[in-house]
């Protein structure tokens, strides 16, 4: 079993996914921690048969599962890699971390994958969605979870970090391919994006990571975020909405794409900006 890194997996009822995120790493020979939030089909016996340890924790949202899961699993590696269940490791990135040695990244904390995101069989090449570089790998007992987000989870760590720009995860929800399934989803997130945006305005909540144009993907993130919450609510959807399709070519990705950018870059944006302004009037 290697001794470099371990890998920690959320789950909540995914037999449709785990089995194919497990087989694209279980040659690594990687030790395994799942923490689950209560599934009641087969994913506890799937991550049981995969040698994996497990845990339980009563699911309020993702960063928060993530602390937990950091917080709460025995890594003895020095290096953990968090991934979703409905993530696959690629062949690229398998061979990056087939050779991957702790002893050739001394003062690196983090490492930023590539994802490949996909709805409904498509892969969302444009309108911002690739290249997306998302800290997954990082020091044990270094790296953690920010709770300050409410939806939107990521992993910070301090000091230097590196871009694997070659090592891609495929990201594919396969339940999302029912359209009621994403809108009921997203439905719920918009609550949490609402809430956590009202808490913002309050500065009851602040940002983890310093905004930065120029910085890392986690620090130029952070600062499109500063600048989203200035512009005006129930504009701001229809201006990041046009950004996607013209300036970042969304259009390019088909009448698929199209859907996935109206459905992610516009509805979901409206209904937050809605359900804010109903809670700051319910308040009031």
């Amino acid at each position: 079993m290697t001794s470099e890194f371990s890998f920690i997996v959320l789950t909540y009822n995914e037999e449709q996914h785990l089995p194919r995120l497990l087989n694209s790493i279980v040659k690594l020979n990687a030790p395994l921690f799942v923490l689950d939030s209560g599934s009641t089909d087969q994913t506890l016996k799937i991550a049981e048969n995969f040698g994996a340890s497990i845990k339980y924790n009563a699911f309020e949202n993702h960063p928060k599962q993530w602390d937990f899961a950091l917080k709460n699993f025995e890594v003895k590696t020095p290096w953990i890699i968090g991934l979703d269940a409905d993530q696959i490791v690629t062949s690229e990135l398998f061979d990056l971390l087939a050779k991957f040695k702790d002893e050739h990244h001394k003062g690196i904390n983090g490492i930023y994958f590539n994802r490949k995101n996909f709805f409904k069989g498509k892969w969302i090449k444009y309108g911002g969605y690739y290249p997306k570089y998302l800290l997954k790998m990082f020091r044990t007992n270094i790296g953690f979870s920010d709770i300050n987000e409410n939806m939107d989870h990521r992993f910070i760590v301090p000091g230097s970090t590196t871009v694997w720009k070659k090592g891609h995860i495929l990201e594919e929800n396969l339940k999302e391919n029912e359209i009621s399934f994403w809108i009921n989803k997203h439905n719920r997130y918009s609550d949490l994006v609402a809430d956590e945006e009202i808490e913002r305005m309050t500065a009851l909540r602040t940002q983890t990571i310093k905004p930065k144009l120029f910085g890392d993907p986690n620090q130029r993130k952070a600062f499109l975020k500063k600048l989203w919450w200035k512009l005006p609510r129930f504009v701001r959807p229809f201006i990041y909405f046009g950004y996607r399709m013209v300036f970042q070519l969304g259009i390019l990705d088909g009448k698929t794409g199209v859907l996935f950018h109206f459905l992610q870059g516009f509805w979901f944006r409206l209904i937050i900006d809605v359900k804010i302004e109903e809670k700051l009037k319910h308040k009031s």
